[in-house]
This record gives structure tokens, sequence and C-alpha cells, in this order.
């Protein structure tokens, strides 16, 4: 029989405020264990929430980009959560009344778009993190209380790539929008798949299996590829699938059972008594608007002429792409920059150090290499020595000076090296009239060597070839 999948996707995004959610302890990781912490995340007696003014804003920038309906009256609601993560026992969430609703966000699959529904966003607190060692179990309480965004998504998937084009086109929007730094391996970005499959055409959904926590792109996909391929050799043997939660294992590269699910929890929500309803005003709800990351890479392939592929290369680094953009407004080569940019730039980029690309390397000495390159001043290969010195501060135009590396373009002087090479090697001549052209080519390569790598490599060869038919 033949099945497919229905996946949906839960992702937990932690917010780069600079304290908690309802607390004023600082964010601070890789800090000593247990120092982030005060009398708020240990839920001593008479202390209250207050709630994080920025996050509600970074909250709501993402609900805006999602094209979510939005609820202006942030409420919040308790989550009894008797797990020792949470020092007073429970968590607060947004059950019932989430910051957003039924939005939509775009991805890009094989080059295609692909719209997918997304349910609600809602804040919440994050817990603590912690750490089993045989039978004892230590806890680090500087996580509890992160200020987390989760963003809850229809299942609207059926493949795993399309998963993990997802879950990396969204990592790429809240590092874009500058609310978080959307480390999978740290944590700060994190994601859960629900997935279940169904025989093709069957519109009621199987049964559901969770795979938890997981924290890299690569094993959003893997581990949805597998669970497919688990559920219908399980169906196909005459088995049935078990409601259960799964995680993936890196080592054996598949997922492996944590528990069953044999009955819903009950959490017991109910609103929040510590923390009144909050009335946002028009102003505070008008959160800036960025350019998302798959709208800049399609305005990359439609006004730069760029491949999708080179246009997504520049869009996975925010200070590249406007960097890149910067530049194409003096060098009208887009591609050419866009080479240089991702090749020869980015090989060098241990010198960068903390400065901006362009306190790095200025727009204008990138410029200025490029429009020597085009004008045939220097060649491409003498371009790459020059930019030796370009990522030691120094000016294109100067370097070359100071080398004295000018391209020859005089034919008198080019058709002279030819001659002489042809002198020297008259098998050359012969192949050539045997039909074999690569002679061209090992002509072309002793006139660089004879003039010192100076030779315009495009006038010489078309100077090869002419002085080779006339022989």
């Amino acid at each position: 029989m033949n099945y497919e999948a229905v996946i949906g996707i839960e992702i937990h995004c932690e917010l780069m405020t600079k304290t908690k959610m309802f607390s004023s302890a600082p964010l601070d990781y890789g800090a000593t264990p247990n120092t982030a912490v005060n009398e708020i995340d240990l839920a001593m007696p008479g202390t209250l929430p207050s709630v994080n003014k920025q996050a509600v804003a970074y909250g709501l920038r993402l609900a805006q980009a999602l094209h979510l309906e939005i609820d202006s009256l942030v409420r919040f609601d308790r989550k009894n959560y008797f797990y020792s993560d949470l020092p007073k026992g429970y968590q607060i969430t947004q059950q019932f009344h989430p910051l957003g609703q039924h939005g939509y966000f775009d991805i890009l699959v094989k080059d295609e778009v692909k719209r997918i529904r997304i349910n609600r966003l809602h804040m919440e607190e994050d817990t603590a993190k912690q750490f089993h060692e045989n039978d004892k179990t230590l806890i680090d309480l500087n996580r509890a209380g992160t200020p987390l965004l989760e963003i809850v998504t229809e299942a609207d998937f059926a493949t795993g790539e399309e998963a993990a084009a997802y879950v990396e086109g969204l990592r790429l929007l809240v590092v874009h929008m500058g609310i978080s730094d959307g480390k999978m391996a740290e944590g700060s970005y994190r994601c859960d798949v629900n997935i279940s499959i169904r025989p093709v055409g069957q519109e009621a959904f199987g049964t559901k299996v969770e795979i938890k926590n997981l924290n890299s792109i690569s094993n959003v996909q893997k581990s949805i590829e597998f669970e497919i391929k688990r559920q219908t050799e399980v169906l196909n043997e005459g088995g049935s699938i078990i409601q259960e939660t799964r995680r993936f294992d890196e080592k054996l590269q598949e997922t492996v059972s944590m528990r069953v699910k044999e009955t819903l929890v009950d959490y017991r929500y109910f609103a929040e008594p510590n923390i009144p309803p909050i009335r946002l005003s028009n102003e505070f709800m008008d959160q800036p608007v960025i350019e998302l990351p798959l709208t800049r890479q399609l305005r990359y392939v439609e006004d730069y002429k760029l491949s999708m592929y080179d246009a997504g290369v520049l869009v996975k680094n925010l200070e590249l792409s406007e960097y890149f953009e910067a530049i194409c407004e003096k060098s009208h080569n887009a591609k050419a920059v866009v080479n240089w940019l991702t090749q020869d730039l980015l090989a060098h980029s241990d010198l960068k150090g903390e400065r901006s690309y362009s306190e790095w390397i200025s727009v204008d000495a990138m410029a200025s290499l490029l429009e020597e390159i085009e004008k045939g001043t220097i060649s491409s290969k003498q371009a790459k020595e020059v930019f030796e010195h370009v990522v030691l501060g120094k000016m294109p135009k100067d370097i070359i000076e100071e080398l004295g590396m000018v391209q020859v373009s005089d034919i008198a002087q080019i058709e002279s090296w030819v001659q002489s090479v042809l002198d020297e090697n008259p098998q050359a001549i012969i192949d050539y009239k045997n039909g074999m052209k690569k002679s061209v080519g090992f002509v072309v390569g002793q006139v660089m060597k004879l003039s010192k790598g100076q030779v315009n490599p495009k006038l010489a060869s078309q100077t090869v070839v002419r002085l080779l038919d006339m022989n």
C-alpha cells in the first residue's frame, strides 16, 4: 500500500533580551550554573512576575512577519508543571490567548515557493536545564525564565525536505530580525516534529508520533525520513503505530522511543492571576518590519539576475547580502560581485575580526578591484594577488602601481610573444592543423609564462588562434 506523511512542526525560539521573561535576572549563556538567577526565578514567597516589554515587542515583530492575526490584549495563563526544572511548580504561558493566530510563512523547496500555514504563536518562559548523571540529576536554573516564542504550524508538510526548508527559513528570519541568535546547537532554537502516515487518498490522519528536541536542520530531515520509513514498514507488516514520543539518535541515525503517550497530560490551565491583561497601544503594535529572507532572495534573482543558489548563499548572511548590495550600486556585474564575496572574501574572513565587512574592506575598494578587472588593467590571476593586499587595507590601484601589474593588451607585443612560442614549439602548429585544439591552450600557457602573467588572456587566446590559422 502507498502511504503519505502528514507533518506538523513546533519551534521554540529563545529571545535575545537582556533579562528574563518575568524577572530582572540577566540572560547569560555559558555563565557559571545557577548564577543568573534571582528571587523571582526561585519562586520565593512574596515575589511577583513582571512582563518583559522587549520580549513582547519581539513577539509582535515575528507575528507581523508571519502574517498572523494579532491579539492586542496580552494575557497569560498558568500551566501547572510539576517538574524540577521550574522551581515554582508551574509555567507562565499563553494557552488560551496566543499573541497571534492563523498566519502563513512561505518557504522555498526545489526552487518552488510553498506556503505553510501557521496555527499560532505564543509567548512563554523556558525551563531550566537538567543534567543526568547515573542516578542523579543536576539542574542549572540560569535558563529558567528565558523569554520563549513557540510557533506551531498546521500539518502542511509531506517530506523531510519541506520540513527542513521551513525550520531553516524561519531560523534565518528570526536571526535577520535580530530577535534570536537561532543557534540550534546551543538550544536557543529548538524543534519538535509531529508525524503520522496514512494511505494515499485518505483524509483522516494516522496515529501521531512526536520527535522531540531536534538540534540541527540536517537531523530534522533525517529523522522524518527515517520515521516515514519505520511507520510504513510497521503498517505493511500488519502492525499498528503507537502514539509515543521519540528522539533522533545521531549515532544510530534513527529515531528511538522515549515514552509512550497513552493519555493526555492534564496541566490544569487557568488564567495567570499575578499578571493582569495588558492592552497594547497602536503605537507599540507598530513594530519595525523587515524584508523577509525569501523575499530578498527572489528579489536578487529578479533584479540582479542571480541564480537561486547564489541568491540563497548571500541571504544566509544578512551583513554579507547588504555589503553585496552596496557594492552593486557601484559595480554593474552582480555575478562577479557574488563570486568574489562568496569565494575570495569568505576565504579570508579570519582577518575580519569584529569589524563589519565595509569597515574591513571598503565598498570602494571592492568596486575598484572589479573595475580594474573589467577594464583589462589586470587579469583575473593578477586580481587574486592584488586581493591578498586588499584584505590588509590597501586600495587596488595603489597595489597595481606598486607591483607594476598593468596587464599587457598591446597587440604587437602579444603577437611577438606568440610568434616566439610558435618558433620554439613547431609541433604545436602541426597538432593544431591535425585538429588537436588543446594545442591552443598550450601556446597560451607558454605566452602567459613569457609575459610573467601580465598578458591579457582573452587577447592572447585570440592572437594564438589567428596566428595558428595563418601558419
